[in-house]
């Protein structure tokens, strides 16, 4: 038998060995014996694993773990997803994310998963292989929070293609909105359309933003079709939504468009809104432009509302002067009728018209309404009923009126006088014409010399070459008039041309002609005058001309003083601006403020754009430069878009002023169309364009999209100056990106490109923090023979950067060498050794530096301050810090407080807790007030010393000064509260610091909790962590390791998700956590869960403890799923673990009662090539199971031949053929 099994061992030393016992003797009685038996090489046949999602996808699925744990979890372990599914991790996903907030890594993850289920799952309409249309808006809205455009237009494209319908309207409200903010003009109208095209509609938000955006753009004929839409489609509107439909409506009346501004205007009421006045006034007064009164009041009659009284004046000022005084009567008659009441400008109006239609009476009675109603009367009608008194021949009563207009308090002016010159000239009363001539006098209005003739005064006023004469001809008498005393007089002058002038002064005067008098005021340089007169002429309903408009742009710009009013104006009057000259346009834009600037450059240059004509370079240079000074972003976008469209490019000299502006602003796509653009116009001088460009983008923090662009440069054969590089290096630097500027560094030294001495200042210290001091020493030569004016820099730099590194003596030797070249080190130098030999701890140096300084007068910084106090409390040098700070820092750049807070700091790390009450007395004495700082050094240095009194003393002094301590003096605090069992009081800080809104540590977590669960306080403690999840008042990397494992024996579900929200928080939680709440899930018969949280922690690359695998694989086979249990074992193998014994065992046990021999016994050879011995009754319940197995196939002479006899027979030995021969 031994030579049996030698042989048998001999022949098959193959895979694995088990051992049965069998009986060999003649009357069957049993002798045992345990034989080896090796089967043949043969691959061992595992049972399927399920088919498992592929890797890409489990990485999407733990990449938004972040978000919504518990489901991705959930489907880590997952054959297949199915649409179902997707809808799930889609609404949980939205459903954290708006707690917790999302970035585009997340999303991205999500749109992958979205389309690999997509991709399997192609059908249309409805059914569980369709995806779900809510899957598709969810993605959508997810997709735009994070702006992720593209994606959303391929969504769209699959909406459309499937017929999807649902949340369409969302997802393209939204898709539209994010082209509107990002200046994309066309897309967005592309998207309006299409929504116009599917009959959707928009959200009115949406359509607020895009109906905003196409008036910033200037697209017209879109913001009347998206108003028309919104009227028809009955959209509720508010407050603001009025204050757009009122800009649009401006709009159209600016256009002229008053019938579909009506129209618009009917429509909005009916929807139940008031128009406001400022939207009636425009139509009105649009009505007037096209002379179209009767559509006016019929407009009014509409609206059931009286017009404006700047509307009906200017209608009343154009009908008196079109259609006469009894269609203007009429025409106030009506508007009565609607309730307009009369004002002293209607009446003015009237009054002037009444004279110059000769109706002297009815510009009494008007006169006289303005008198009885209290109305203050201005000097305009006084001038009217005096002329159409002289036109009359009623000189007498003028000088009534005069007087009358001055016992009024209205100041005659000096076209007052002129009226009365004229008119008493006209009635040829030269004596009245002396008189008014006195009264100019005394009204300061003319000085007349002592020997000058007053008539010639008077004609020299009116324009007159003529003379008054005495007739002493005794034939022919040319007497014309007689004066006082009855002289014969008469005019030596052209009478036609004199009756001429009088009468064109008297009727030029009769109805203002403010836009003369607006002219004639700024050439006298009388803007306030000017200001009044605008004033004035826009009561009366009369319109500014281009010259007045021309003459006030271009004496208000002038003077800042009147650049608000000059602000007013262009507002006012828009569609004048384009009119003006480019030079005066010009100036008008550079006498704008930033701050003015604002709100009338992006008019100015709509206006210049709508006009279609040509813009000067120059003149939308300086309007750009303006908008970019003042306007914010979306101003900026959308005027840089108009501008471009016009075709407008900077000059050479301001190409990096606006790339400045564009780099500020993050517009780095305007900014690369603008380098392009410039590219192509100024091709000698590239170079130049492209230094300015790549030094305004590194140092705007796109130094990575610089390297592109160069490298792109470069490819397509441009040459480069060095400067560039110097560029990249810097904006790296800048960024804390400093492996990327050392290759840059080499690559400039690998092709003897020498950086610039500013460059070099940065690198030598870079190089010296990588440990290439050599290659710094290096550089530093270099730049000492190419930049020997920069040598001082240089100097600065390897010094600080061999400090920096520990070479503090050689850097000292530098200094040295310095010094002996008549090199004057900066302070920053002295700073820097100062430091380093506090840092060595080189007492002597450290005095010599300090003498140095002291001498010097040289501010020492407040790190070499604090390196110079730890130094004197490590070394416990015998002068106290006090001293010290007194004698040695009287004049440090910072404050007292910053200096005894260093002291405490260090003296708690030293120990020496006795000293700081000697600094807290100079503290008070001096009158210092604790600051935060001070507080938690207090307070975590005594409690560091073990001095809690004084340690709580400074807390509860700190709390009630509502300041928040920091997470180490709350720590410190909390672990004596619960150290003393004082867990109430614990609890009492707790809610006191919820109350006012502060995170709770970790460790601060843990204490109270720990606190809690000791005293049997579950349900607290839950509720507390319950809070703080709730509240947010969990700080983000959140370790909850420690409670998971207390929490999970107990209050296992309490435990999940104190690790969700770990993983919510960016935390992975250790392996010890996910083993205690595995295998507690476990032990409460939580399978499902169990494995979901197992699988997650194989993904998570945690290793899983030998004990876990042990439960899972027993709990499985404990629940029937014995396939699970063994590919569970299978994988344990995999990861290079030896599973358990028991675990075979339970495996095993399960296969014999499952009848599935051939899995059992391929596992107990498993088992026994680990190591492991079966027990003895399940070994030979398989081997009798396997025997009676064979037998059946024997006794029916069925093939094959019986497992248990083919696998002796492989191994060169029969059973039965055995057993006969030893019974014969």
């Amino acid at each position: 038998m031994h030579q049996m099994r030698r042989a048998l061992t001999q022949r098959n030393p193959f895979t694995f060995t088990f051992t049965f016992t069998f009986t060999i003797s003649t009357k069957l009685h049993f002798s045992t014996i345990t034989t080896p038996i090796h089967l043949p090489k043969t691959p061992i046949s595992h049972s399927p694993s399920p088919n498992t999602l592929p890797s890409p996808l489990k990485q999407y699925l733990l990449s938004i773990s972040q978000i919504c744990p518990s489901t991705s979890r959930k489907f880590l372990r997952f054959q297949d997803l199915k649409p179902q599914d997707l809808l799930e991790i889609l609404q949980n996903f939205h459903l954290g994310s708006g707690v917790l907030g999302f970035n585009h890594e997340k999303v991205e993850s999500l749109w992958r998963i979205f389309n690999w289920v997509s991709d399997r799952n192609k059908g249309f309409g409805f059914g569980d292989d369709v995806v779900d249309p809510r899957c598709y808006e969810i993605m959508g809205l997810l997709l735009l929070r994070v702006g992720m455009i593209d994606e959303v237009e391929v969504l769209v494209s699959g909406m459309k293609f499937k017929g999807i319908l649902v949340g369409r309207d969302r997802i393209l409200s939204g898709l539209m909105g994010e082209y509107v903010e990002r200046v994309e003009v066309e897309k967005a109208v592309s998207v309006y359309e299409r929504m116009r095209g599917f009959g959707l509609e928009t959200t009115l938000a949406c359509c607020r933003g895009f109906l905003r955006f196409m008036m910033e753009m200037d697209r017209r004929e879109m913001v009347v079709r998206v108003v028309d839409d919104m009227v028809n489609a009955g959209v509720g509107f508010g407050d603001d939504e009025t204050k757009e439909l009122d800009s649009v409506i401006r709009v159209l009346c600016r256009d002229g468009k008053v019938q579909l501004a009506r129209k618009l205007v009917r429509n909005v009421k009916a929807l139940g809104l008031e128009p406001s006045s400022v939207v009636l006034n425009e139509i009105g007064s649009l009505f007037c432009d096209k002379k179209d009164f009767d559509d006016l009041v019929s407009f009014f009659g509409d609206m059931g509302c009286p017009p404006d009284s700047f509307v009906c004046n200017k209608a009343l000022h154009w009908i008196c002067g079109s259609f006469g005084l009894e269609r203007a009567d009429q025409f106030l008659q009506e508007v009565k009728q609607l309730g307009f009441c009369p004002n002293e400008v209607t009446f003015r109006i009237l009054v002037c018209w009444s004279c110059q239609y000769g109706k002297l009476r009815n510009a009494f009675i008007y006169f006289s309404e303005i008198i009885s109603r209290g109305m203050r009367p201005v000097r305009w009608p006084y001038n009217a009923l005096m002329i159409g008194l002289f036109k009359e021949g009623i000189w007498q009563h003028a000088r009534e009126v005069l007087n009358e207009m001055i016992d009024n308090g209205v100041e005659p002016d000096l076209v007052t006088f002129k009226i009365l010159l004229a008119g008493y000239c006209k009635a040829r009363q030269f004596g009245e014409v002396k008189r008014t001539l006195n009264d100019m006098v005394q009204n300061s209005s003319i000085q007349l010399a002592p020997l000058e003739d007053p008539l010639s005064r008077a004609f020299l006023i009116l324009g007159l070459d003529a003379k008054v004469k005495r007739d002493n001809n005794k034939g022919c008498s040319l007497t014309e008039f007689y004066d006082d005393l009855g002289n014969g007089l008469y005019l030596e002058t052209d009478l036609d041309k004199f009756e001429q002038v009088v009468s064109t002064v008297l009727e030029e005067s009769m109805i203002p002609d403010f836009n003369r008098i607006i002219e004639k005021e700024c050439e006298l340089n009388n803007l306030k005058a000017a200001s009044l007169a605008v004033d004035e002429m826009f009561l009366q309903g009369q319109e500014l001309s281009l010259n007045a408009f021309t003459a006030l742009a271009k004496s208000q710009c002038v003077s800042n003083e009147n650049v608000p009013a000059l602000s007013d104006l262009l507002k006012s009057l828009p569609r004048l601006i384009p009119l003006l000259k480019q030079e005066i346009l010009t100036s008008v834009v550079l006498s704008f403020s930033d701050k003015d600037f604002a709100e009338v450059g992006p008019l100015i240059l709509k206006e210049l754009c709508r006009s279609q004509q040509p813009i000067g370079n120059n003149t939308c240079s300086s309007l750009m430069l303006g908008i970019c000074r003042s306007g914010e972003a979306r101003t900026i976008r959308c005027c840089w878009a108009l501008a471009r469209k016009e075709k407008w490019l900077p000059e050479l000299k301001d190409c990096g002023v606006f790339l400045d502006y564009l780099c500020q602003m993050r517009m780095r796509k305007e900014a690369i169309q603008l380098f392009d653009s410039m590219l192509a116009a100024h091709p000698h001088s590239k170079a130049e364009i492209c230094n300015v460009f790549l030094e305004k983008l590194c140092s705007a923090g796109y130094t990575r999209l610089s390297h592109e662009v160069i490298n792109t440069l470069l490819h397509q054969g441009f040459i480069l100056e060095p400067t560039v590089y110097s560029h990249l290096i810097r904006g790296y630097c800048k960024e804390k990106r400093d492996s990327e500027a050392m290759v840059i560094i080499d690559d400039m030294l690998a092709h003897r490109i020498v950086p610039s001495a500013d460059t070099l200042v940065l690198v030598i210290p870079l190089l010296c923090s990588v440990k290439r001091a050599n290659d710094a020493t290096v550089l530093y030569e270099i730049g000492i023979k190419e930049h020997c004016s920069h040598a001082v820099f240089l100097y600065d730099a390897l010094i600080s950067g061999c400090c920096m590194i520990g070479e503090v003596y050689k850097a000292s030797t530098l200094f040295f060498e310095m010094c002996s070249k008549q090199l004057i080190p900066s302070n920053d130098v002295y700073n820097v050794l100062f430091r380093g030999h506090c840092k060595i701890y080189d007492l002597k140096n450290v005095g010599e530096l300090l003498c140095a300084v002291i001498r010097k007068n040289i501010v020492l910084s407040l790190s070499s301050y604090r390196s110079f106090a730890c130094l004197i409390c490590e070394k416990e040098i015998s002068l106290s810090p006090l001293s010290l700070k007194k004698l040695l820092f009287p004049d440090c750049a910072f404050s007292s407080l910053i200096k005894f807070n260093i002291l405490i700091f260090h003296l708690f790390r030293k120990g020496s807790y006795g000293l700081v009450d000697f600094v807290l007395d100079e503290m008070q004495r001096l009158g210092l007030e604790f600051d935060e700082v001070t507080y938690n050094f207090l307070i975590y240095g005594y409690a560091s010393c073990k001095q809690m009194t004084s340690s709580m003393r400074y807390f509860n002094s700190m709390i009630s000064n509502d300041l928040r301590p920091s997470n180490r003096s709350l720590r410190a605090v909390a672990h004596y509260l619960c150290s003393s069992r004082e867990v109430q009081k614990t609890l009492d800080l707790s809610k006191d610091m919820e109350s006012r809104g502060w995170t709770h540590s970790s460790v601060l977590q843990h204490l109270i909790v720990d606190a809690l669960l000791s005293a049997s306080r579950y349900h607290e403690a839950e509720s507390f962590l319950a809070r703080m999840e709730e509240k947010d008042l969990t700080p983000n990397k959140i370790d909850y390791n420690i409670l998971i494992r207390k929490l999970s024996h107990e209050r296992l579900n309490t435990a999940i998700d104190l690790l969700n929200i770990m993983l919510k928080k960016g935390s992975v939680p250790d392996s010890i956590s996910y083993n205690a709440v595995v295998y507690s899930s476990c032990v409460s018969n939580q399978l499902n869960q169990a494995m979901d949280l197992f699988n997650e922690m194989l993904e998570l690359k945690l290793n899983p403890a030998i004990t876990t695998w042990d439960k899972l694989v027993d709990n499985l086979c404990q629940n029937g799923q014995t396939l699970e249990a063994e590919r569970l074992l299978t994988s344990m193998v995999d990861y290079g673990l030896t599973p358990t014994r028991r675990m075979y065992c339970s495996i095993i046990d399960r296969y014999c009662c499952e009848k599935k021999l051939s899995k059992a016994s391929e596992l107990m050879g498993m088992m026994q090539r680990d190591g492991y011995e079966p027990e003895f009754r399940t070994h030979w319940y398989l081997i009798s199971s396997m025997w009676s197995f064979t037998s059946k196939y024997d006794s029916s002479s069925l093939e094959p031949e019986g497992f248990l006899s083919k696998l002796l027979s492989d191994s060169g030995f029969s059973p039965r053929k055995v057993l006969k021969a030893n019974v014969h």
